[in-house]
């Protein structure tokens, strides 16, 4: 009994250290009005910004993506954890935009560093038959540390002192922390290989997924998309359309999407995987009809229900992506298949986010919201489609 505690408490640690470096990727949400207003960019530039942190993450995954299973989980989180500080060191030296560039880049290379081997650490430190509370602590951990970093930084910013340098002198302290956690944690790769050994992971599709993966990867890329339309400009939105200037109330909104997300893949369990990807692109539209009416009418509670509506949907439908896709994959292709799965899923945290910053200027926030919003209904209402129609002839096969 003992030693299953001790094992949980390795877990339960692991995913702890998890939480704070993901934290670390939202961290500047609530803050880019601040630094609109400090180096005088436009919201076109804030899209941008925010839009590296994805082509760091696609970096990573593509290039060395199996790196833990070679070297070991313990020293790719080391280096997640030393480019999560750095990250922090650059938006705490922020004197151009060039230092945010960097700091968000350096953001996207922790997490994706830490998004496979921190997930596969979690389960491999849980003891036998712990599988399931293992997946959940490592859920919990990925978006509810996405969630937690607008959340801190909004609260820091509105009712603390220096609110461009504490919420990230704090996260800080807390990678610094972790490092010292992840040091007394066991290592679970027992067969190490020399770094040299890894190898890009070129994307792969095998005819055999092709049919599953178009819907899968359509409501990836959709769920991604809305997540950095809400992270990137609703603070935006929130201050300029409604008044709301408050950072901490701006954090909340983005925090809720991630922590409806989390519950969103949770409830996997109960829907099944069948029924989760149909379900979860029902739960994205309704969230940007939601985020329709919240722009064309400005009301605050539509944003908050799209928030919650649109966070679950896109829960529900990326772990049933995730679970069809690894499903219908050859083993020895799963890794690839998965790979470029989660590569179109970050596309949509950075092409359409950059676009909305470009319509921006000439439509307006809201009329350039509205037009992402019609694009990405369109996908999402394909997949689903698609999804209806393809399920009775698999009930009859």
């Amino acid at each position: 009994m003992d030693g299953d505690r001790r094992v949980w408490r390795q877990c339960l640690l692991s995913g702890a250290v998890f939480a704070v470096c993901m934290a670390g990727t939202t961290l500047p949400t609530p803050l880019y009005g601040l630094y609109q207003e400090k180096f005088g960019f436009s919201q076109l530039i804030v899209t941008v910004v925010y839009a590296v942190y994805a082509f760091g993450v696609i970096g990573v995954l593509l290039l060395a993506g199996n790196a833990s299973d070679a070297v070991g989980r313990r020293p790719v989180l080391l280096v997640g954890l030393a480019c999560a500080a750095a990250s922090a060191v650059c938006f705490l030296c922020a004197t151009g935009l060039g230092w945010l560039y960097a700091g968000r880049l350096l953001s996207g290379l922790s997490a994706g560093l830490f998004t496979g081997a921190a997930t596969v650490y979690v389960m491999e430190l849980a003891p036998a038959g712990g599988g399931s509370r293992a997946t959940f602590v490592a859920t919990a951990a990925n978006m509810g540390g996405l969630g937690c970093g607008p959340l801190l930084a909004g609260l820091l910013a509105q009712y603390a002192a220096w609110p461009l340098y504490l919420p990230f002198a704090v996260h800080l302290a807390l990678v610094a922390g972790s490092a010292a956690v992840l040091l007394r944690l066991s290592e679970t790769v027992r067969e190490r290989r020399p770094l040299s050994t890894v190898r890009p992971q070129r994307p792969g599709l095998p005819a055999q997924v092709r049919a599953v993966f178009g819907p899968a990867a359509i409501a990836s890329f959709v769920g991604f998309a809305l997540f950095g339309v809400f992270t990137s400009v609703s603070p935006a939105f929130l201050a300029q359309s409604l008044d709301v200037h408050s950072h901490a109330v701006s954090g909340l909104v983005v925090a809720l999407a991630f922590f409806a997300s989390t519950a969103g893949q949770l409830m996997v369990g109960r829907v099944g995987v069948a029924r989760s990807l149909p379900l979860g692109c029902a739960g994205l539209l309704a969230g940007l009809a939601l985020l329709a009416g919240a722009l064309y009418w400005e009301l605050l509670v539509l944003v908050v229900l799209s928030a919650l509506v649109g966070g679950v949907g896109q829960g529900l439908a990326f772990r049933g992506a995730l679970a069809t896709v690894a499903e219908a994959s050859p083993a020895d292709e799963r890794a690839a298949v998965i790979s470029t799965l989660f590569v179109v899923a970050y596309a949509g945290i950075s092409v359409p986010v950059i676009g909305v910053g470009v319509l921006s200027d000439p439509m307006g926030l809201e009329g350039a919201g509205l037009v992402f919003i019609a694009c990405m209904a369109v996908l999402v209402s394909t997949a689903a489609v698609y999804l209806l129609r393809r399920s009775p002839a698999e009930t009859r096969g």
